[in-house]
């Protein structure tokens, strides 16, 4: 019964979609805004609709119904009651369930917004945001139901359909498959929601930016409307990009955090395009510029958003994240197009209406460097993508797939970081509008004298290497500038507003949030380099056999393994387990375990392994095979990953930053505090 209630209203919300999307074209077509109003309420309607089938979905696995095919893949008796949640979005045809019923959060959130004053874009927002939503969830009824069910015959035919066939009997198998092991982690319950809202909130720019196209409506209004979501969806990509890497480190057992695997990259390269947007869209707003290279940019964001959903979901490109080959690889490619030339369509004919009536004066100045920045990162977004494709365009043209590895990604890449963080760096001391050289020299001095010191000291401790040298220098003085604009905007205030020194640096940062939380981002850019400069450049790696009570001298470490336990747990595990004895100069400064867990139900295995982490280095030790029968030994695989943990700090820091900018500025009566803010 409640399979039929999720599938009805799943069906009845596909069927909404279509009205709405009819409402918006016959009220425009005959200038009757009752239609418009009934198409609003229609995109009012599908959330509740859309959270109602979630909530069957929910019920069905929490309540054990294995006559459910999608139940049945992903859930067990076994499984802890946390795992439900993660269960929903586990599997394709409940993960686009999920990713619909974000959608229309989103659209049920922009309607409620006041339109007195964006009237005219009202329609073309509810349109887009309905095609979208109506395709999503009509690929979600029509091939990826997570309702269907299985069926047994008479003759022991089995089948699976979202109605009872004629002389067919329900199939309830007795337990599930259960949940893949790998998906275990915590940082899997919240990974892809995290994407998924970012994916989705994309969708809101992108809605206004067609809607600005189609009324001519050229202005900086809807640059207003959408810099706050554009944010909202950096912020939420960037944590779940984040948690897959963190994911990817805890569980996959090789030692890094980032494979530049295709699905990563999915993720990866509508982010690297919103962070050029968000810069860009400063730019529109101070000095009138780059208003069609703005309009590209959201275009091009959302629409590889959808292209990267194609990959992950239709089989095409082989990943341990991408879901499995299905129908829907199809009608998703015939989208990704529709999508894609109608927006270059719609693109070409307003482009005379999209001329910038700004000049760049100054080569120096924030633009220019804004500017390059979006350059750098235009650039990154089409190395990425041409190493994502290269398998399909070597497989088209030579018959068989070809990937790009790790290495060429990095020497491609590596040295556009490098510039972007040049330039994020320098950034603080140039000015709008007008800047030169002059200027520019005249404010580097102090964190350039800084930097090369710093360089002098990592040179005498031992550091040779130019790579490392060069990121490290560039990094200490990226810190230097931004640190030292801080303080001198801090002192500033602390003598002209007379408040305490702690209130001071606080209302520093709540009265210019933007400016602020942009600053945290760019320092948080740069201790995540730190990390990722550490591990690229300084990991070392060794496999060892050793029997209890042995040690491995792994500088500046000693590894000593205590024991080997293998036992069973109460969810139907099999868990082998070793202690390994961290010391330093003879002392244990740590206890680290190491783990194979093996599931008895679904016959699957991981590893998960032992990690000690600080803010010098992590040793992280993985289980590569053992032997308890005769004599006890082990082999293992053992990463020592210097300054690791910065990169997590980094990534945090730039979360804190992006809450910090969406914020609005704090606007006061107080004339001197606004103007030391």
């Amino acid at each position: 019964m409640i399979a039929e209630m999720g599938f009805s209203t799943l069906f009845l919300s596909f069927l909404l979609s279509l009205f709405g999307i009819f409402g918006v074209v016959w009220g425009r077509i005959k200038q009757v805004e009752s239609w418009v109003n009934s198409a609003r309420s229609v995109l009012l309607l599908l959330f509740p609709m859309l959270s109602l089938t979630i909530f069957y979905l929910a019920f069905l696995l929490f309540d054990h119904h294995y006559e459910v095919q999608y139940v049945y893949q992903v859930s067990s008796d076994s499984m802890p009651s946390i795992l439900y949640f993660t269960a929903i979005w586990a599997g394709q045809a409940g993960s686009l369930l999920f990713w619909c019923w974000i959608i229309s959060f989103f659209g049920f959130v922009i309607m409620l917004r006041k339109w007195e004053q964006d009237r005219d874009f009202l329609p073309w927002v509810i349109l887009v945001i309905l095609i979208i939503l109506g395709f999503f969830i009509g690929l979600s009824f029509f091939l990826e139901n997570p309702f269907v069910r299985f069926w047994l015959f008479e003759n022991g035919e089995q089948i699976v359909a979202l109605l009872k066939p004629a002389q067919g009997l329900l199939l309830r198998p007795s337990d599930g498959m259960g949940l893949n092991p790998i998906l275990r982690h915590p940082g899997m319950i919240f990974h892809p929601p995290m994407l998924y809202i970012g994916y989705s909130a994309f969708l809101i720019p992108y809605a206004f930016a067609v809607a600005a196209l189609i009324t001519k409506r050229i202005d900086d209004r809807w640059i207003r409307i959408v810099r706050p979501w554009t944010i909202l969806a950096w912020f939420f990509l960037l944590g779940g990009i984040l948690l897959g890497s963190r994911w990817a480190y805890d569980v996959l057992g090789w030692g890094g955090y980032w494979a530049w695997d295709a699905v990563e990259n999915s993720a990866l390269m509508p982010w690297l395009l919103a962070t050029a947007f968000i810069h860009s869209i400063m730019i529109q707003e101070k000095s009138r510029l780059f208003m069609r290279w703005n309009m590209i940019l959201v275009l091009l964001t959302f629409s590889i958003v959808i292209y990267g959903v194609f990959l992950t979901r239709s089989g095409i490109l082989n990943s341990v994240h991408a879901y499995v080959e299905s129908d829907i690889g199809f009608p998703l490619y015939i989208f990704v197009i529709f999508l894609f030339f109608g927006s270059l369509s719609l693109l070409i004919a307003r482009w005379g209406y999209l001329k910038s009536d700004g000049l760049l004066y100054s080569f120096f100045s924030r633009e220019s460097i804004f500017l390059f920045n979006n350059l750098f990162l235009g650039a990154l977004f089409a190395i990425i993508f041409l190493g994502v494709n290269f398998p399909i365009i070597s497989e088209i043209f030579q018959g068989h797939q070809m990937t790009v590895g790790a290495a060429w990604y990095k020497q491609t890449t590596g040295p556009l970081f490098v510039g972007v963080l040049f330039l994020m760096a320098i950034s603080p001391l140039t000015s709008w509008g007008y800047s030169t050289w002059k200027t520019i020299l005249k404010g580097v001095w102090p964190s350039f004298l800084f930097s090369t010191c710093f360089l002098i000291v990592l040179y005498i401790i031992g550091i040779h290497d130019w790579m490392p040298l060069i990121g490290f220098w560039l990094i200490a003085f990226s810190l230097s500038v931004i640190l030292l604009d801080i303080i001198k905007a801090y002192m500033s205030r602390c003598r002209n507003v007379g408040e305490n020194r702690i209130m001071a640096l606080f209302q520093l940062f709540l009265r210019n949030r933007r400016r602020y939380g942009g600053y945290l981002v760019h320092i948080s850019v740069a201790l995540l380099a730190i990390g990722i400069i550490g591990v690229e450049l300084f990991q070392v790696e060794t496999q060892q056999t050793i029997h209890v009570g042995e040690s491995i001298a792994f500088y500046p470490y000693t590894l000593q393994l205590e024991s080997i336990d293998i036992f069973d747990t109460i969810d139907g595990r099999e868990i082998t387990r070793t202690v390994i004895f961290v010391k330093k100069n003879g002392n244990t400064i740590s206890e680290i375990y190491p783990r194979r867990e093996y599931y008895l139900h679904s016959k699957r295995s991981i590893t998960v392994p032992g990690l000690r982490s600080t803010l010098a280095d992590d040793i992280y030790m993985v289980i590569a095979d053992w032997e308890t029968i005769n004599n006890e030994q082990a082999t293992f695989k053992i990463y020592r990953n210097p300054l690791m943990k910065w990169l997590w700090i980094g990534g945090i820091g730039m979360l804190l930053g992006g809450i910090l900018s969406i914020l609005p500025n704090t606007k006061g009566k107080n004339h001197l505090l606004n103007r030391y803010s």
